[in-house]
């Protein structure tokens, strides 16, 4: 099974902002996240990798092609790997939302919740988790592919592996512009690295 490099998108207006950017069209990177793109490609210029995906959303997509052109691949757009649907919490500032009683829920027992509008976090894991397996099912045992996404889907993605409760996956961090690495070799996956930034380098195993 391949290793899965989960990057998160660098900065844009939204996140700098304290909003909740959701799947809003016409998010792109800052001048910082465009650097934290540029910072990560240059990390990953000696990973030998076989393919590069990415969410449909454009802070994403503008993450993966430097990464992409440095490695003389195409970005390919994976659905499944798109941000959670917040529904009515689209647009809105962090600030405003955490003085709702569902702010708790979201914090503590994140199973129990489901975005006004949107999906829950249990749906969100499903979908993300079933992308992924997707993908490793498209590439060979010693593969290393790179899937660029969002913070709460990547942290999802990392407590399935890892078999962590859900109500557990915001105790792990994911900071923008950085690199978690999983090893999802059978019958067993591992967590090899967590939230890395840049500069970094990764050794590949032989």
């Amino acid at each position: 099974m391949p290793l899965l490099l989960l990057i998160r998108h660098g900065e844009n207006d939204y996140l700098k902002n304290h909003k909740a950017a959701g799947r809003l069209p016409g998010i792109h990177l800052n001048e910082r996240g465009r650097q934290q793109a540029e910072a990560l490609a240059q990390a990953l210029a000696s990973v030998p990798l076989a393919a590069i995906y990415s969410s449909p959303l454009e802070r994403a997509i503008e993450t993966a092609e430097p990464i992409a052109r440095l490695h003389r691949l195409e970005v390919q757009i994976e659905a499944g790997l798109i941000e959670s649907d917040v529904g009515a919490w689209q647009g809105r500032s962090w600030k405003a939302l955490s003085r709702l009683k569902a702010w708790n829920l979201v914090q503590q027992a994140p199973s129990r919740f489901r975005f006004p509008g949107g999906e829950s976090f249990i749906e969100m894991q499903v979908r993300v988790v079933t992308a992924l397996e997707q993908i490793v099912g498209r590439h060979k045992a010693k593969d290393v592919v790179a899937c660029v996404f969002h913070a709460d889907p990547i942290k999802l993605a990392v407590a399935h592996y890892l078999g962590l409760p859900l109500d557990h996956f915001q105790r792990l961090g994911c900071d923008p512009g950085s690199a978690t690495v999983i090893d999802v070799g059978s019958p067993r996956c591992a967590l090899v690295k967590l939230n890395l930034l840049p500069p970094f380098e990764l050794r590949m195993a032989d």
